[in-house]
């Protein structure tokens, strides 16, 4: 008898394309981020995103983790299972079910032959996984196919500027923006890897190809005049600096603290621009799919939209951002980000203006950017960071405030991202039916087996709030007290124990994502927000995607720690991926590393912002 899962192959951490083989000319093929990109080539179809093991026959998410749907869409990581997984096509910004062979890697994991596995899982061509009881475990599939397209990404990174030109032609069907060689420069003078993966950038700053410069600049220096938002920028041969800004003082210091810093060391190589910032955690550029889609098609023809080609605007809520075409679900319901607005988000404008973000989901347009808030470059003293085998406690950890919208009596507020967390591995009520792991590696995965909350939970998880409740009105904060036991805050050294942690999000994207990755411990991520360096790591390889609503972390937990007893535990696994994951933010979430994400930004998007924008390309 088979069992259902749900394949959610998209971001994680989420959530990037991964444009890595070189034999796909049609740079449009390679679609938003769920975290994958989407291609007829099997290879390229493996998304970098989450796939996510479910083991109920439901409609798949979106990505590494997410695939909101208000309506219809959000984004998922690369969880549990995927294969076959979502993805996003070049007619439609909503996640979708695409067809995908499954390719398994066969032979030892420095090889890059690829061949069918011999496997009784079903992968199927509407994005759902059935996994078959008398297979082996499907995880194991999963972490292969991921090592291999991380390591075929890497093998065919371009080498010199000549190639990385190139490459930039093939994928996006135009020449690189002005200063590229000084990027280049900068990219080799600081060990950036690979130089090629920064489709992120082309996905949010293509859509702005449609529109005429002039015009954009008139309606930007508009935005400029309206509270909560800061401009930076800078003239001809003239440093970066603050133009304008309308909010409060901590959000200034957080600009001039976590953003400048990164652009400074290459002002002089950046033309000049105006970029207007909003200084919030989430975004705020609700997109309209039918404007998008027109602005891309006139990207493409190398033409501007004008008034009389502007689609008729016709506000659906959050179904905006997808086509008529696309079936109407309920909405996903589990995350802050679209609960605070219910069915009514703000509308998109009739045009498109651009603004950064610290974040945007694939509903949004916002660009985004990266950001040194809460970076650090070692954890100290090292005491606090034990290494894998010395760490004592197989539970998985999550420490953190109800942050992720308003909490009152009349908002859905305890079915956002981070109360459900706490609910979901509190709960003691019933039973839960999970996938146990079998004891060998090619032994039948078997049945899932129902087992008591009561039991479970407490053995696999250890997961609270911590300190007070936030975000709510004096008397109802009272109320929420009472709803949870709150913890004390974690310090480093209170967290060098467990060996596996939970990271989601809160208010938007979780910042704290780079201090865990750089510990020894597994990272488990749940997000629906696609970010700046999704094209650049590979989930299975480096953190452990699960989606949004949870429901395959019992499964995934249990895969790598064991049962109950720590029967069919699979430690070398985790140990592997928690010290791939900490090497990899060693080497690719470096200052340098954001340094030269943002550099590379701000060259496109003033090329994008300038009347002169034909005449800013590079060529070699």
């Amino acid at each position: 008898m088979s069992t259902p899962f749900l394949d959610t192959s998209a971001p994680a951490l989420g959530l990037t394309p991964d444009t890595n083989l070189r034999d796909n000319p049609d740079p449009y093929k390679y679609m938003p981020r769920a975290w994958g990109p989407v291609s007829s080539d099997p290879l390229l179809s493996l998304s970098s995103m989450r796939m996510g093991l479910s083991r109920k026959y439901i409609l798949p998410f979106l990505a590494a983790l997410l695939v909101f749907t208000g309506i219809s869409i959000i984004y998922s990581q690369p969880s549990l299972l995927r294969h076959a997984g979502q993805s996003i096509t070049e007619d439609s910004q909503c996640f979708r079910p695409a067809s995908y062979d499954h390719i398994d890697l066969i032979g030892p994991a420095d090889s890059i032959t690829l061949e069918k596995p011999v496997t009784l899982h079903d992968y199927r061509d509407d994005g759902l996984l059935w996994v078959s009881s008398t297979a082996s475990h499907p995880i194991h599939d999963l972490i292969a196919d991921a090592a291999n397209k991380w390591l075929i990404k890497n093998n065919v990174a371009s080498r010199n500027l000549r190639e990385a030109v190139g490459e930039y032609r093939r994928r996006y069907g135009r020449l690189p923006p002005k200063g590229f060689d000084k990027w280049w420069e900068y990219v080799q003078e600081h060990n950036v890897q690979l130089p090629d993966e920064y489709d992120q950038i082309w996905h949010d700053i293509e859509p702005f190809w449609g529109f005429d410069p002039v015009e954009m600049r008139r309606l930007q220096l508009e935005q400029e005049a309206k509270p909560d938002s800061i401009t930076i920028g800078k003239g001809e041969n003239a440093p970066i600096t603050i133009l304008n800004e309308t909010l409060r003082s901590s959000h200034l210091r957080r600009v001039l603290k976590d953003i400048l810093p990164l652009l400074k060391p290459i002002e002089e190589h950046i033309p000049p621009f105006r970029a207007v910032i909003s200084p919030h955690d989430n975004p705020s550029r609700l997109f309209d799919y039918d404007l998008k889609q027109a602005a891309l098609r006139a990207a493409k023809s190398n033409e501007y939209l004008t008034e009389k080609d502007l689609p008729p605007t016709s506000f659906r809520g959050w179904m905006t951002a997808c086509p008529e075409s696309q079936h109407e679900r309920t909405p996903n319901g589990t995350h802050g980000q679209f609960l605070r607005y219910g069915n009514l988000p703000p509308p998109p404008g009739k045009v498109m203006v651009p603004r950064f973000s610290f974040c945007a989901s694939t509903l949004h347009y916002d660009i985004r950017m990266p950001s040194l808030l809460s970076w650090m470059e070692e954890i100290h003293p090292a005491e606090f960071n034990p290494e894998w085998d010395n760490r004592t406690d197989d539970r998985l950890v999550w420490r953190g405030t109800n942050t992720g919208m308003r909490n009152t009596a009349e908002t859905k507020w305890r079915e956002t991202q981070r109360p459900r967390t706490v609910d979901f591995a509190n709960d003691m009520e019933g039973e839960v039916n999970v996938l146990f792991p079998p004891a060998g590696r090619d032994d039948p995965v078997g049945e899932g087996r129902n087992v008591s909350k009561s039991k479970i939970n407490p053995a696999v998880f250890d997961i609270a709030f911590a300190g007070e409740p936030l975000q709510c009105e004096k008397d109802y904060c009272g109320e929420i007290a009472k709803m949870y036991d709150w913890r004390k805050y974690q310090n480093t050294r209170g967290a060098s124990v467990y060996k596996y942690v939970l990271d989601v999000d809160g208010n938007g994207w979780s910042s704290r994502f780079q201090r865990l990755m750089i510990s020894n411990a597994l990272i488990f991520k749940a997000t629906i927000y696609p970010e700046w360096f999704l094209d650049r790591i590979q989930p299975w390889v480096h953190y452990v995607p699960v989606q949004v609503d949870l429901s395959d972390l019992h499964d995934a937990l249990l895969f790598f720690r064991g049962d109950l007893y720590g029967e069919g535990s699979h430690h070398e696994l985790a140990r592997k991926i928690a010290h791939e994951g900490r090497e990899w933010a060693k080497r690719f979430w470096r200052k340098e590393d954001m340094t030269a994400y943002a550099f590379r930004l701000m060259l496109e998007y003033a090329r994008v912002m300038s009347p002169g924008r034909d005449s800013m390309s590079f060529s070699v």
